[in-house]
């Protein structure tokens, strides 16, 4: 009942979009050249490496209107030891040589997160990957957050890829500067539709809602990309698999790093599709003719123990609630529309850089 309750509000809202892109490609008759990188942006991405995150880390580093400052990471898909070496073999394998710092190993509250992948053990497809050569630094990574901006007031963008206990943190420790980040871009929360942790909770959500809930609580601009976008057209298909696999180096490592979570997919019934949720919420900071629609939104993460743990309700501006008291801060941007169908090869092209 609850999954069929969000999708209907859903449907009853009309998704109807506050923002749009009128001249967006979103189209295989026009040419994935035409996409138009958006402004250089100066950014942290905080991760909890699991094989989408490292997919995404790679994209990232290929991309060059993208200064990756640093990657901050912490225990999600898997623990904090072995996300860190994920994170440091696909910085390695895209050529990137951005500093890596140790975040959270617990979650928001203190507790110890015991850290659960349907990617393998490691992460990663369980594919024998991950040999970096490389060491993490250090500093802390919610040290690393709080200086960075300091030094780069209104000019560092968060890609939050994980759950958000390092940027919670960072926000408990030192509100102030936080306020400074210019934006927060999180792949997060089952957006207009169902979760996958839950029927109605997003996994990253889920794992550490309190710190989900005083990321929204902020005031920070945050720009949501959910898991309702990740599916349909912009999924990828077995071929697609193939055909990144023959592609190159990295092409065969992204593969194979997906071998596990495809098993689980297949086994779940889904088929051959498979959701690739990072990477596609890179590509939303990479590209801003990427994203069709946005709604302006107020974000409420339920903390509460129970069925819809880690939920996040999106109440839309402009639609008056009849139990409500429809006097919200608007305080997400929440990514209602994407060119799903160019995201496979918007992707292939990027990493043939």
């Amino acid at each position: 009942m609850l999954i069929l309750c969000l999708i209907m509000t859903a449907a009853f809202l009309g998704c109807s979009k506050t923002e749009n892109q009128d001249d967006t490609p979103c189209s295989t008759d026009t040419a994935l050249s035409e996409y138009t990188p958006a402004p250089d942006r100066k950014v942290i991405i905080d991760t909890d490496t699991g094989a989408d995150d490292a997919s995404a880390l790679i994209l990232a580093a290929k991309s060059e209107n993208i200064d990756i400052l640093g990657v901050t990471v912490l225990a999600g898909n898997v623990d904090l030891e072995q996300g860190t070496k994920n994170a440091l073999a696909a910085l390695e394998i895209a050529g990137c040589d951005a500093p890596v710092y140790k975040g959270a190993a617990e979650n928001f509250s203190g507790e110890k997160i015991d850290a659960f992948s349907v990617f393998g053990t490691d992460g990663m497809g369980d594919a024998d990957l991950i040999h970096p050569n490389g060491k993490s630094e250090d500093k802390d990574a919610i040290d690393f957050i709080l200086e960075t901006v300091k030094a780069n007031p209104n000019e560092v963008e968060i890609v939050a890829l994980g759950p958000a206990t390092n940027i919670a943190g960072a926000i408990k420790r030192d509100p102030g500067t936080m306020k400074k980040v210019k934006r927060i871009w999180s792949m997060g929360t089952a957006g207009l539709g169902p979760g996958n942790a839950t029927p109605v909770a997003e996994f990253n959500t889920y794992h550490d809602p309190e710190a989900y809930k005083e990321m929204l609580d902020s005031g920070i601009p945050i720009t949501v990309v959910g898991l309702d976008m990740c599916g349909g057209e912009a999924a990828w298909s077995g071929e697609q698999f193939d055909k990144l696999n023959a592609d190159n180096e990295i092409g065969h490592f992204v593969t194979a790093s997906f071998a596990k979570i495809r098993e689980f997919y297949k086994n779940n019934g889904s088929g051959d599709r498979v959701y690739n949720c990072d990477s596609l919420a890179m590509m939303c900071v990479i590209y801003d003719d990427f994203v069709t629609e946005t709604l302006s939104c107020h974000g409420s993460c339920i903390t509460d123990k129970g069925e819809t743990r880690g939920q996040v309700l999106f109440y839309q501006n402009g639609f008056t609630y009849d139990v409500a008291q429809n006097d919200f801060e608007y305080n997400v941007t929440l990514v209602s529309g994407v060119c799903g169908s160019d995201y496979f090869d918007l992707y292939l092209q990027a990493i043939g850089k």
